[in-house]
């Protein structure tokens, strides 16, 4: 079973992640696509309610979709995360096979460079590239294969800002997310 590994904030998970996912696995011969929700991202800071939160999201989100799954061994390993020690974890424990493909958003490229072990990431994986910034395939020397992929302009931030602000965002997250943005008052969320 071939995985393509999807690291990220998902803060919160939305209908742009579950876009992505899709057409990774319509458009490689991946056959799974495994979520990994950050304990602490290494190059962001967010309004996170807590890497837990995170994760029931995306796993209420992809509970129907046997395709999807969602792993917790960036929040179990505790700390900052980075992608090289996921990826080595997980094929050492036999969670994925050797070399799995990593799905990265055209809007990280130009700091990949600067990532933990980067050209050992880029020996360890296979890297597809997913339009999420820019129209165009943007320049990248190392070996990748870039989708043809929708641009859906949603973003975790731009749910984030609406639900606190009493915004339209409810039909930007699958519905189980929202259910648990709404009971945990995630976000800045009030009631109508």
């Amino acid at each position: 079973m071939k995985t393509a590994i999807f690291g990220g904030t998902f803060n919160p998970i939305h209908l742009g992640h579950l876009a992505i996912a899709d057409e990774v696995l319509a458009q490689t011969d991946c056959d799974r696509v495994l979520f990994v929700p950050a304990n602490i991202p290494p190059h962001k800071e967010v309004d996170d309610p807590g890497a837990r939160h995170r994760l029931a999201m995306i796993q209420a989100s992809i509970a129907g979709d046997p395709r999807f799954l969602a792993s917790d061994c960036e929040i179990s390993r505790a700390g900052v995360s980075y992608t090289i020690d996921t990826i080595r974890y997980l094929v050492g424990r036999g969670l994925v096979e050797p070399k799995p493909s990593l799905i990265v958003g055209d809007d990280l490229l130009q700091g990949f460079g600067g990532w933990k072990e980067s050209a050992a990431l880029l020996e360890e994986c296979s890297l597809i590239v997913v339009h999420r910034q820019y129209k165009e395939c943007v320049p990248f020397a190392a070996p990748h294969r870039y989708l043809a992929n929708l641009r859906i302009p949603i973003s975790s931030t731009l749910v984030r800002e609406r639900a606190r602000a009493g915004g339209a965002w409810r039909y930007l997250v699958p519905a189980e997310a929202r259910a648990i943005i709404q009971e945990q008052r995630l976000y800045g969320y009030r009631p109508d």
